[in-house]
């Protein structure tokens, strides 16, 4: 009996082996196709690091100059393997991964930098699946469909790799040609880039030619002081645009990792624009989701706390509602109470913020759990903003707030005139919003009189702290 069972053990190892083989030699299966695979590694690497943790920090005394020292290698060590994990397992694990690199207002600077290389160094497609791709999806090889077509990616991303390639009629083009296995190993369907002009005839459920557009990521401060381009003005920008998107039209881009976002000078106007690179993930917003989140944010701005109670209620918050409004803002709960748009964000406030968010993980799982999915794509548009106002040192300005109440108001003002037949009362409205708006307008006024007065103060103590030389 025992020597069938293991005659039985031999055969079923060598089936298996066989197997392995065959998957690994055959191109249209990975085991990477395998769910089972995937999660396997995820468990694994998610073990050695909680294991990292427990074991490196356990007798070092917590506080001490060798525990911070500590504790940063094991951030590095496991930054470092969540990297790997992402682009060994790809697709949405990268996007995982590029999401997390953006939160550097949250997560250790270890796992940040060594994460930002997913934005736009992901793992790329070998030029002969890029070519497959072409062939079966256009019906032709690159080089009757291009002049020139550069190897090297300009960037690789989850779902696809960019390359910068010449038409025969000359013009300039980008390809965004998709990872041949992203269909299989994705659990629902893929949407594509769109740029202005995209190129229909050329392109595919896989394949996307478009207009090339030159720039510098959002977050590169450096090409910014190149280029003179001004880092405030790209903030505002990026609020205003977001803040039209989310509280006026309701339809949102929800993926806006640096990777995905460029600025430059058009070299026609000097104008500066922002380009967003990748429409793939869109939330359409319900009208009662986007009015209470307007009502929200308009409480939470003007310290309206029984109203930031209710409206946080009203979008699933239950009784967590203080820390709702702490994850949405990125403030403390003090913060939040004295006034979000009164005081910028302090280096102690957003240490306390770091120190404290892994002390309400249960109860932030909890919430996470009970609002609807439109909220939790809002929460990720937030922090991947937020990563870059951080990049750029504009975060959390007064400004910002201010520029997200006229939109809510705006909003709210559109909405109650649709629902009423009275010309008196749509003039009425019509009224309150414009006062509304004026309120804000002086409100910012004062503030940016006050800024230029401390200035002048600070200057002039300057100037009779160091006298000029006689």
């Amino acid at each position: 009996m025992a020597r069938r069972a293991l005659r039985l053990a031999s055969w079923t190892s060598m089936a298996l082996a066989a197997s392995g083989f065959y998957l690994y030699g055959n191109k249209y299966l990975d085991p990477n196709d395998f769910g089972a695979v995937r999660v396997g590694r995820a468990v694994a690497t998610t073990a050695v690091i909680s294991y990292d943790y427990l074991t490196s920090l356990r007798s070092v005394p917590y506080g001490s100059e060798e525990y911070l020292q500590l504790r940063s290698e094991v951030h590095l060590r496991s930054a470092r393997r969540l990297c790997e994990l992402c682009c060994a397992n790809r697709g949405t694990f990268i996007k995982v991964g590029q999401h997390l690199a953006a939160l550097e207002y949250l997560l250790p600077q270890e796992y940040t930098s060594t994460l930002k290389v997913l934005h736009s160094q992901a793992p790329q497609s070998s030029m002969q699946e890029v070519r497959q791709v072409i062939r079966e999806d256009l019906g032709k090889e690159i080089h009757d469909l291009f002049v020139s077509f550069d190897d090297t990616p300009l960037g690789a991303a989850s779902l696809a790799q960019v390359h910068k390639a010449v038409l025969h009629d000359g013009r300039t083009v980008a390809v965004k040609v998709q990872h041949p296995k992203v269909q299989v190993q994705s659990s629902k369907d893929i949407l594509l880039m769109e740029v202005p002009q995209i190129y229909w005839e050329l392109s595919t459920k896989r394949v996307l030619l478009m207009e090339f557009v030159d720039g510098g990521q959002v977050n590169d401060r450096d090409y910014m002081e190149r280029n003179k381009i001004d880092v405030n003005e790209i903030s505002r920008l990026l609020g205003k645009m977001y803040s039209e998107m989310i509280f006026v039209n309701g339809f949102v881009h929800c993926d806006p990792h640096p990777g995905n976002v460029l600025v430059h000078k058009r070299p026609d106007t000097g104008r500066v624009e922002i380009v967003l690179l990748d429409h793939g993930l869109y939330q359409v917003l319900t009208e009662e989701f986007r009015l209470d989140y307007c009502h929200l944010w308009q409480s939470l701005i003007w310290t309206d706390m029984k109203r930031v109670e209710k409206y946080s209620q009203r979008l699933g918050a239950g009784h967590l509602y203080p820390l709702f409004a702490c994850m949405l803002t990125a403030r403390s709960w003090n913060s939040v109470n004295r006034g979000i748009s009164q005081a910028p964000v302090t280096a102690t406030e957003d240490s306390e913020i770091r120190d404290n968010a892994a002390n309400y993980l249960p109860q932030i799982s909890q919430l996470l759990n009970h609002v609807p999915r439109q909220m939790l794509l809002i929460f990720k548009t937030n922090d991947l903003l937020r990563g870059i106002e951080a990049a750029l040192g504009t975060r959390a300005s007064a400004s910002s707030f201010l520029n997200m109440s006229r939109c809510c108001i705006r909003a709210l003002a559109v909405h109650k005139r649709k629902n009423t037949c009275s010309f008196f009362r749509r003039t009425q409205i019509s009224l309150g919003e414009a006062f509304s708006l004026w309120q804000i307008n002086l409100h910012e006024l004062i503030l940016r009189v006050k800024a230029l007065r401390l200035a002048s103060w600070v200057l002039a103590l300057l100037c009779w702290l160091l006298p000029a030389p006689h």
